[in-house]
């Protein structure tokens, strides 16, 4: 699958802020509750890792990836919603490829895929979990029997 996108449009370098929490002492069924709300207030990714912390204590390290402009909005979530008391944050390049999202028909009904391109050229498919999820709950069949099909599709039209 070719693009035929100008070069300058293929590749995009977002200048963003990754902050990062440790967090030792905040109970686990508020860590959902506060990634939902970074998502809410507008950042691009949330993520979880779990660490060792002084003592050798379990812990988690709390991280996402926003705009600049999120920087002071994402900071009075993480102070007002968990136990934290410092924020680490520091800017970073994200380089991405070009994106471009098609529909496919499957025996099912519609699916929208989502291509990465790089050089012009479609190098990562990924099928919408929200279309296959709907689908599968919808004809109540398994999830992986929808992306064996959708990928039985894409693999058809590649060729």
């Amino acid at each position: 699958m070719k693009n035929n996108l100008p070069p300058n449009r293929e590749h995009i370098d977002d200048q963003m802020i990754k902050m990062e929490i440790n967090l030792d002492d905040t109970p686990g069924e508020w860590l959902g509750y506060v990634m939902d709300l970074l998502f809410e207030a507008g950042a691009n990714d949330v993520f979880y890792t779990p660490i060792y912390m002084k003592k050798n204590r379990p812990g988690v390290q709390v991280q996402l990836l926003c705009g600049q402009h999120l920087l002071e909005k994402m900071k009075e979530i993480l102070f007002n919603e968990t136990t934290t008391l410092g924020v680490r944050y520091y800017p970073i390049t994200v380089h991405r490829m070009e994106r471009k999202f098609i529909t496919i028909d499957t025996i099912w009904g519609q699916v929208k895929v989502k291509e990465g391109l790089w050089n012009g050229e479609t190098i990562q498919i990924s099928p919408e979990y929200e279309d296959c999820k709907q689908i599968a709950e919808t004809h109540r069949i398994p999830l992986k029997k929808v992306y064996a099909e959708v990928w039985k599709v894409i693999h058809y039209n590649e060729s």
